[in-house]
């Protein structure tokens, strides 16, 4: 395994084994079902998840996030209620402490199948996904049709979704075998077919899309389902609370979760690019220990995350401390000269001096903003002025005003910004034309890189 492979499992695999410390709600075994109230009398609302990049984890700094986590948490907070997360190792597990009772409500990326929905009491959907049979990209023949599947073996985490799809078409198709794991989860079933230690696995096309960055080697061989549900599942007879949970999910309020959960988690991820990312992986290893801590050090001073600095850093220069763009900006952040003067650096070259100055120019650009922009958002529109410059990204927030925008969001904020190449618009803004969809993109790809360089960081 290499260094940069390394890297990116780790930090999966931590939170795939469960954690007990950092939540910001206490996490428990669950109570037995004679014990366990509504949440409507206790005001605290027990959830059942599974770690998982899709479901529920740790970041750096200890805190969870997760798209499950973020959902049942925008639930609760509209019922005034707080949350017991109680972690489980397995989708098997999630389903026994269903079928035990000990939960109110499992969120653990669960399918919405009919032989659950004949066990359990369906909640709400959220998220559509298709199930895929996932390769490594060096694999000769890649199965490419349900007729090429018996040449290959299949390993799957048992009591999955998966199970059921591949148990039909093994009826439907001779000679399809696979194996049923009880103990690997799909992200590291996922891993370990990167490593060429198994075949094949089938995981959902969400877990894809995010895994791949880490793994750039991961091949989708073929769509095995299309548009399964992902969902939300009660015990048996818990009508009452699924009906709460449904109309929740169906409001405006719910609607605004479902939408913060694919910008924050999904939406930036983009297409997939082999090369990019496989040299990125080969660079954290390569390169990046070389300036590892002085993105550390750069965190201490200014208070912006050392891995989204490292990520800034290698967005502008894939981390080569000599890197000169025929504009003339220059090192490892590619400052100008202007700006390089304006915070006192000296050689643009020296990666020590131009790691501090580019921090401390990302933080001032942050400190410009008005502190009522939450975060992400305000994060995100920094970097947009680290790009486009200050003067662009006021003219594209006063631009979103008139337009009826909220030049706080930066999902309204990235709709508005390429305006300022619009010869509709930027005649009438203070500053004129400037490439306004260039730090668009920009923040998309560092989103991107960070969280893959994020690891390293841990």
């Amino acid at each position: 395994m290499t260094q940069a492979l390394k890297g990116a499992v780790l930090p999966l695999i931590f939170v795939l084994t469960g954690c007990s410390q950092g939540e910001s709600e206490s996490t428990s075994t669950g109570k037995p079902t004679e014990q366990l109230a509504p949440p409507q009398e206790t005001g605290v609302l027990e959830v059942a998840t599974r770690n998982g990049a899709t479901t529920y984890y740790l970041d750096r700094h200890q805190n969870p996030i997760g798209p499950e986590f973020s959902l049942v948490s925008r639930f609760a907070e509209s019922k005034g209620w707080t949350i017991n997360w109680t972690m489980h190792e397995s989708t098997a597990e999630v389903l026994q402490a269903l079928e035990a009772g000990n939960t109110h409500l499992a969120a653990a990326g669960l399918t919405h199948l009919p032989s659950r929905t004949e066990r359990f009491t369906r909640g709400p959907a959220h998220t559509e996904i298709t199930e895929q049979l996932v390769c490594h990209r060096d694999m000769r023949p890649m199965p490419r049709k349900p007729e090429s599947m018996p040449e290959v073996g299949i390993t799957v985490t048992a009591d999955s979704s998966y199970v059921e799809t591949l148990s039909k078409l093994a009826s439907e198709h001779e000679g399809i075998t696979f194996t049923e794991d009880d103990s690997r989860t799909t992200e590291i079933l996922l891993s370990e077919v990167a490593e060429q230690d198994i075949d094949c696995t089938v995981a959902d096309s969400n877990i894809v899309q995010v895994m791949r960055r880490h793994f750039p080697h991961l091949e989708v061989a073929m769509n095995l389902t299309q548009g399964n549900n992902l969902g939300w599942y009660l015990p048996a007879g818990s009508d009452d609370l699924a009906g709460t949970t449904r109309e929740w999910m169906n409001s405006t309020d719910g609607d605004e979760a479902i939408g913060y959960v694919e910008s924050r988690y999904y939406a930036y991820i983009g297409e997939f690019d082999f090369v990019d990312l496989r040299a990125l992986n080969r660079r954290i290893d390569d390169r990046l220990p070389d300036f590892i801590d002085r993105f550390a050090e750069a965190e201490t001073t200014t208070g912006m995350p050392a891995d989204l600095l490292a990520a800034l850093s290698y967005q502008e220069s894939h981390w080569d401390p000599a890197a000169v763009s025929p504009t003339g900006v220059r090192g490892i952040m590619m400052l100008t000269r202007n700006t390089a003067e304006s915070l006192g650096v000296m050689d643009r070259l020296d990666p020590a001096a131009a790691i501090d100055g580019g921090a401390r120019y990302l933080a001032d650009r942050h400190r410009r903003l008005p502190e009522t922009i939450p975060e992400p958002d305000r994060t995100f529109l920094a970097l947009a002025s680290y790009n486009i410059g200050r003067g662009h990204l006021l003219d594209a927030r006063q631009l979103a005003r008139e337009l009826g925008k909220n030049p706080d969001s930066w999902d309204d904020m990235k709709e508005v910004l390429p305006l300022k190449a619009d010869k509709r618009y930027y005649p009438s803004t203070r500053y004129g034309y400037a490439r306004g969809y260039e730090p668009v993109h920009y923040v998309q790809r560092i989103r991107n890189y960070r969280d893959v360089i994020s690891s390293a960081f841990d």
